[in-house]
């Protein structure tokens, strides 16, 4: 389901070795999984240590999530899972793409990069190494918010994993070398999947910048590459010590692990990590958008024109923050949805459309600042724009003027609640939504509370919000005309 996938996408995938088949098939298996319903469990910040608490009354599935943090301000989520005889470590650091500095754009992106160049005790691709020699599987990426790593392994190499991520994160190899070599791989990333492609960063790279107003969310997130060739050492080592640091990140291990053996060894690896200084939190939010916005992408390498269109979405965690997740199940995701059904299927616009809340960088509930709810498709030349945003008209204004039937919101929510399962069932995805709400919330036990959030939405709510959040003014459009280049 794309409002919830954990994939990564092609943009953000580390170019790594051939990983471990058998790895992926018990990861594969795991995902096929139900987990065992269990109590959820909590940790007061003033003594760090885990305390019971009751599951909301509401919920009929249940993980297990223990939550705490260390003296040293990392936050720490385990939840054990015994159905695959794996484990998930994911450390996320709190910087990704909008927070970092103005002058030094595309330094989070460089970053994800740098983390595999070796530490105090792995040399370079020594990590990748060590984790595929045990069976295991690894990846990292650059997200609005985060950036994060993680290993799945067989069970019994959980302390490998632990000792190598703390090994990083205590002392990262930051030579010239490995930052001038990294620099190159950047750039070279930057024109191989953007500069060079069809619809290259469109629309996930191109819709921010053209959606929105403070430059935080507006900026190239790959960088400038000027930015990036004026990147010093120091400013590397500088960037490393304040934002990857135990106080600016969650740690979550989720798999077939016991919660004490489990603390033991982020004690052993974790604990004597030393703290940051952290600067204070740059504003990012945006305001209210009262007029629509248009803009065209001249591209050279594409044979077909292509439309993408955006919203805000409310704040998160408010009841119109849920219902715009439902509203993007009944106009967007899946075949039955009303847009595939009037531009596919109905008027043979385009051969699909896609997108969602915080399409392509993740999933609705792994960002905390503004963000946009998006779709795109491809269309031929003989399909003008407007007559695409007259569908998109009508869709929404149906909602906004007639609502949504109960029948039509529950089958909403059963898309959301099956695409949520599948995302908990798996290691990585139950390891990413604890670590999203650890880090934005404070509170991973949320995991547990979102198909309630979910059914006290009504269709009064879904009508209020399509009425506010999908207004013509609320939004931007962006076309890509193909264009010959100069050099045909």
């Amino acid at each position: 389901m794309p409002t919830l996938t954990t994939s990564w996408p092609a943009h953000c995938r580390r170019r790594l070795p051939r990983m471990s088949t058998l790895l992926a098939a018990l990861a594969l298996a795991a995902a096929c999984t139900k987990s065992p319903t269990k109590t959820t469990t909590s940790t007061t910040p003033a003594t760090g240590a885990p305390s019971a608490t009751a599951a909301p009354a509401t919920a009929g599935f249940q993980i297990p999530v223990e939550y705490y943090k260390l003296d040293n301000g990392l936050r720490v989520a385990l939840s054990p899972d015994t159905t695959s005889p794996t484990v998930t470590v994911a450390v996320y650091y709190n910087i990704g793409f909008r927070i970092e500095p103005k002058d030094r754009t595309g330094f989070a992106h460089l970053f994800e990069h740098m983390m595999f160049q070796g530490s105090q005790n792995l040399g370079k691709m020594e990590f990748v190494k060590l984790v595929q020699k045990n069976g295991g599987v690894l990846n990292g990426s650059t997200r609005f918010d985060y950036t994060n790593y993680f290993e799945t392994l067989p069970s019994h190499k959980l302390e490998t994993a632990m000792w190598a991520e703390a090994d990083r994160m205590k002392g990262l190899a930051i030579t010239q070398e490995n930052l001038v070599n990294q620099q190159g791989v950047v750039k070279s990333e930057v024109r191989v999947n953007v500069l060079n492609q069809p619809y290259g960063g469109f629309p996930w790279l191109d819709m921010p910048q053209y959606a929105n107003t403070n430059w935080y969310n507006a900026h190239n997130f790959y960088g400038d590459l000027k930015d990036l060739d004026a990147a010093t050492l120091a400013d590397v080592q500088g960037f490393f010590k304040t934002f990857y640091a135990p106080n600016n990140a969650v740690l979550a291990i989720v798999g077939d692990f016991k919660p004490d053996q489990g603390r033991e060894f982020v004690q052993k690896y974790f604990a004597a990590i030393p703290a940051s200084d952290l600067p204070p939190q740059p504003d990012i939010a945006e305001p209210r958008q009262t007029e629509e916005k248009r803009a065209v992408k001249k591209d050279s390498l594409a044979n077909k024109p292509a439309l993408a269109f955006a919203y805000h979405m409310p704040d998160r965690n408010t009841p119109e923050y849920y219902a715009m997740g439902l509203l993007d199940q009944i106009l967007l995701q899946g075949n039955d949805s009303r847009l595939h059904q009037s531009l596919v299927q109905k008027k043979g616009y385009t051969s699909s459309v896609t997108g969602g809340i915080n399409a392509y960088l993740g999933n609705m509930f792994n960002y905390k600042g503004p963000m946009l709810w998006l779709g795109n498709l491809i269309h031929d030349s003989t399909v003008p724009a407007d007559s695409i945003l007259a569908q998109l008209d009508g869709a929404v204004t149906d909602i906004q003027q007639n609502g949504v039937t109960a029948a039509q919101l529950e089958l909403a929510r059963t898309k959301i609640r099956s695409g949520f399962y599948s995302t908990v069932s798996s290691g990585f995805g139950r390891a990413d939504l604890l670590a999203s709400f650890a880090l934005f919330d404070d509170q991973p036990g949320r995991i547990n509370e979102m198909e309630a959030a979910f059914r006290q939405v009504t269709p009064e709510i879904v009508q209020r919000t399509a009425r506010e959040y999908l207004r013509p003014t609320n939004r931007t459009i962006l076309l890509v005309e193909p264009v010959k280049s100069s050099k045909q």
